[in-house]
């Protein structure tokens, strides 16, 4: 390690990006990731879909060892787990192309930003389905999907706050006698 006259440390630029984890700026992210996302398990059928959509495309360009994940959780999640590592893998320069069925497969709001993120880390967005709605249609999907997503989480409340209740109705019958 070398060192100042007055005794600081310097460090090249080679090994900070190596201590924060970074790839040496000259090797080039060699990684295609093709992501897909399904909000719940009973959408499991559409989830084939996309793979099948995505395979299609793959061969399709002549793509060789392109890595499928596949998710199934809320495209208003930022938490999903493989959606995570993603993201980490992107902002680490690993991953050279992410291509996506359609844009809301990866996230349901701020696209742009998260293909911006991408494409600052080296990482080339392609999405398939390049329709676009008009911005009543966005609006109203868009709502459809806050309300969808809130009513998904009332449901699960009321699930959780009737097992409460059975799990305490049974330790009243039981409790000390």
């Amino acid at each position: 390690m070398a060192r100042t006259a007055t005794n600081r440390r310097l460090y090249t630029e080679a090994q900070l990006r190596e201590f924060i984890g970074l790839r040496h700026p000259l090797s080039e992210p060699t990684r295609v990731v093709a992501y897909c996302r399904v909000s719940s398990k009973a959408q499991k059928s559409e989830l084939a879909n996309q793979r099948k959509v995505l395979e299609e495309f793959v061969v399709a360009k002549g793509l060789a060892n392109v890595e499928f994940v596949e998710e199934v959780g809320s495209g208003l999640d930022f938490q999903r787990k493989r959606f995570v590592e993603l993201m980490d893998a992107i902002g680490r320069r690993g991953i050279k192309t992410l291509i996506l069925a359609h844009r809301d497969r990866l996230v349901r709001f701020g696209f742009e930003w998260f293909e911006h993120y991408a494409e600052a880390h080296g990482c080339e967005v392609l999405v398939l389905n390049q329709e676009r709605l008009s911005p009543e249609q966005g609006m109203v999907q868009d709502l459809m999907t806050i309300v969808q997503d809130f009513s998904s989480r009332l449901e699960w409340l009321k699930n959780y706050r009737n097992t409460l209740n059975e799990a305490l109705r049974q330790d009243v019958g039981h409790g000390p006698g």
